[in-house]
């Protein structure tokens, strides 16, 4: 079983930054590929953001690319989302979740259903 907190989250302005971070327990982070996803208030939850095992490949949501960065520190079993340019639209929820990957496999994945853990979430709330 995969434990995933995550924390990081407020209410900013349009323009600021924040830095997401999700601390993982329960196995060894380097198995596990790595997601953000984020949903507003009436909307579906959807992909912000994934990364893979080793760090090495990342892929993001069109909403996002350039302004938003996933990162991963194997050391200390976290992964992080550091938020640029924020805009009111980015105002979700957002959620990391996590997916055991085999030994030597390079995935990300986009998808909710390719995901077997989940954190509670954190509130991100962007002022105009």
């Amino acid at each position: 079983q995969v434990q995933l907190v995550e924390s990081g989250g407020g209410l900013v302005q349009a323009g600021d930054s924040l830095r997401l971070s999700c601390a993982t327990s329960g196995r060894t982070f380097s198995s596990l590929a790595m997601g953000w996803f984020r949903q507003a208030p009436g909307r579906e939850r959807e992909f912000v953001g994934a990364i893979s095992r080793s760090g090495g490949n990342t892929i993001y949501a069109d909403s996002v690319k350039d302004r938003f960065t996933i990162s991963r520190d194997n050391a200390k079993s976290t992964v992080y989302l550091q938020l640029n340019s924020l805009k009111p639209e980015d105002t979700a929820v957002y959620y990391c979740a996590a997916s055991v990957v085999p030994t030597n496999m390079v995935v990300v994945f986009t998808l909710l259903k390719q995901y077997n853990y989940w954190g509670q979430g954190t509130q991100v709330t962007v002022s105009s």
